[in-house]
């Protein structure tokens, strides 16, 4: 499931995950799921048709991005692999960062970080101006819905409803293309 929420130039969107880490950090291995938090750069398209067509839309770079994530083995509401990227070098998220307080209160932190897009900028390396002049307004207004959706797909997760390995695919962990199993066990939007 994806939600998004757009602005003038940036959006937050938040979707649930299912993941296998190819290259997992000690302590990190096996699957993880939860739901992932992006801060991207929006586009408009020109519109295709007549006034009346709909316009293109891009979610575009990522800037920054929050990972609520659990051990699929793991007790449930542990988060204990919850962490997040605040730099990207492309589309590319830099090394997982894992913050106490993010792991102790993910939603309460994902509140303080969404009312200071300034700080999520800077911390990401873009300037100020990538945003338009009433985005951060606009997020801040925004955060509680932004929080509630996120609160509805980790109850998704929870219930087995969503954050699932991909249909058809094993969820093994170790293998690889060249030896016949999965070479990247990924399942969502995000």
């Amino acid at each position: 499931m994806l939600y998004a929420f757009g602005f003038e130039r940036v959006g937050v969107v938040v979707g649930d995950l299912y993941f296998v880490d190819p290259n997992p950090g000690n302590g990190q291995e096996g699957p993880e799921h939860g739901v992932r938090v992006e801060l991207r750069v929006l586009g408009r398209g020109e519109l295709k048709g007549s006034i009346y067509s709909a316009r293109p839309i891009e979610v575009g770079e990522p800037i920054w991005r929050a990972d609520l994530l659990e051990s699929v083995a793991g007790r449930p509401g542990s988060f204990d692999r919850t962490h997040h990227h605040p730099r990207f070098t492309g589309w590319n998220p830099n090394r997982r960062v894992f913050v106490k307080e993010l792991s102790a209160d993910p939603l309460g932190w994902l509140g303080t970080q969404l009312a200071d897009l300034d700080a999520m900028l800077a911390s990401g390396g873009f300037p100020a101006d990538t945003a338009g002049p009433d985005d951060a307004e606009s997020l801040r207004r925004t955060a509680p819905e932004i929080m509630d959706a996120t609160r509805r797909l980790l109850d998704g997760v929870r219930s087995g409803e969503l954050g699932n390995p991909p249909r058809g695919e094993s969820p093994a962990v170790g293998s690889s293309a060249a030896d016949g199993g999965a070479a990247l066990v990924r399942a969502g939007w995000l």
